[in-house]
């Protein structure tokens, strides 16, 4: 009888904690969020897929000399571009020898010698340069950051000439040994010869003969979740404490996080001031690092590519490109604006530790993109355009762009021409 009796006291305290467990969890202030979390919560995957820092290394152009003054340019993602980026990966460069750049005619190499320029925009460090091209670097040329390569041939002389130019500006790199033939090099810069003809600025840009062809176009968006972006940024979402600023802009923070979201331009900062730093800091090293912070914090929403890793007074700035293009126009830099800041993830590191992250929360469905072929002026057309920007500030750089409008739950990518003045300053034709 006793056992019995034990049995059912047993049963009714079971009983009893399961009852208790229940309201705890669905019935007590707040519980309402804890119930929905589960069918909120976004896994990062979600919000965009995991990618290799190799995927993010790559020129943001390729400029096809072939003599006689007569030049061509290639786009990423175009025909050529993809087929010559190929070709040189199972290429092997080493025994590298270092020369003053000034050592080299570089308008005459430009205008006389057949050959293929590859332009990296800021640069990119070796080590990383390292895997996505077969480099054998010495410890000198191992520590520098490269912004162009540049191969081509000389009348008369039997082997190519591979040069990587320093980001310092006034070195450069010369592969003694380069695993490339004449025949190979003279191959690639005949794949221009049907091109549009571009004429070559000063050394600095160049300008299409005639209007060149682009992809315009119009696609469903969307806008990632304060939940999503808190799940994939803070390790406890329940202690996050909500302030909103005089701006209008709102702040969620841990205490050592925050997260600041400007709703007006659908821009997000994240900040962990007090993240421990992680010893040896290098532009490779802090690149690897952005990149995986960014696979595990929200992933990658399109194409990207490493655009920058400059170095400030206490941080360094990581900052990646996003490009949009359709085969075989092109893919080109998204730009961001004052009317809508898109297209760019920013991260700063500290001693190799990411301390702030920035990009936008807006994401585009291109499953359901509606396109279709536009014409940007070239020729006469532009340069006139050109000579009117440069009596302010000389032009530095020549680009196609897109540039980013929303127009009420759908993204407008609209092709203009990117201008890049001397003074660092941005403007756009067209």
């Amino acid at each position: 009888m006793k056992e019995r009796l034990k049995s059912w006291i047993l049963a009714l305290l079971v009983l009893g904690s399961l009852v208790e467990s229940y309201y705890l969890i669905y019935r007590l202030p707040g519980a309402d969020s804890a119930v929905l979390s589960e069918n909120l919560y976004v896994k990062t995957d979600n919000m965009g897929p995991e990618e290799k820092v190799e995927n993010l290394l790559y020129p943001d152009k390729m400029i096809i000399h072939m003599g006689e003054g007569k030049h061509t340019l290639f786009y990423p993602d175009s025909t050529f571009y993809s087929l010559i980026m190929n070709r040189l990966k199972g290429r092997g460069f080493e025994s590298f020898q270092r020369h003053s750049v000034q050592d080299y005619d570089w308008d005459k190499i430009r205008n006389e010698n057949p050959g293929i320029e590859l332009s990296f925009g800021a640069g990119i460090p070796v080590t990383l340069l390292q895997r996505v091209m077969q480099l054998s670097p010495d410890s000198l040329f191992e520590g520098e950051s490269i912004d162009r390569i540049w191969i081509y041939n000389i009348k008369n002389d039997s082997k190519a000439h591979a040069i990587f130019f320093s980001t310092r500006g006034d070195i450069i790199y010369e592969a003694a040994k380069a695993d490339l033939t004449v025949q190979d090099v003279q191959q690639h810069v005949d794949f221009g010869k049907n091109w549009t003809p571009y004429k070559a600025v000063g050394g600095d840009y160049y300008v299409p003969d005639s209007k060149i062809s682009l992809v315009q176009v119009e696609m469903p968006s969307g806008m990632y979740t304060l939940e999503q972006m808190q799940n994939n940024l803070f390790f406890d979402v329940g202690s996050t404490r909500y302030i909103r600023e005089k701006n209008g802009s709102e702040i969620y923070t841990d205490s050592k996080r925050s997260l600041q979201v400007d709703k007006e331009r659908n821009w997000m900062s994240y900040s962990d001031p007090a993240a421990l730093p992680a010893g040896e800091s290098t532009p490779a090293k802090d690149a690897l690092e952005a990149v995986e912070f960014v696979n595990q914090h929200g992933g990658w929403n399109g194409t990207y590519r490493l655009e920058a890793t400059e170095e400030g007074r206490q941080d360094r700035k990581v900052s990646f490109q996003q490009y949009y293009g359709s085969y075989p126009y092109g893919s080109y830099p998204i730009m961001s604006n004052s009317q809508l800041q898109y297209g760019v993830i920013n991260l700063e590191l500290q001693q190799g530790t990411v301390s702030s992250y920035e990009r936008s929360l807006i994401y585009m469905d291109e499953s359901k993109a509606q396109k279709k072929i536009v014409e940007l002026s070239g020729g006469a057309e532009l340069e006139n355009q050109l000579s009117l920007v440069s009596k302010t500030s000389a032009v530095k750089d020549l680009t196609p762009a897109y540039v980013p409008v929303v127009k009420e739950d759908k993204l407008q990518l609209l092709p203009v021409w990117k201008v890049t003045l001397i003074d660092g300053s941005v403007l756009t034709l067209n």
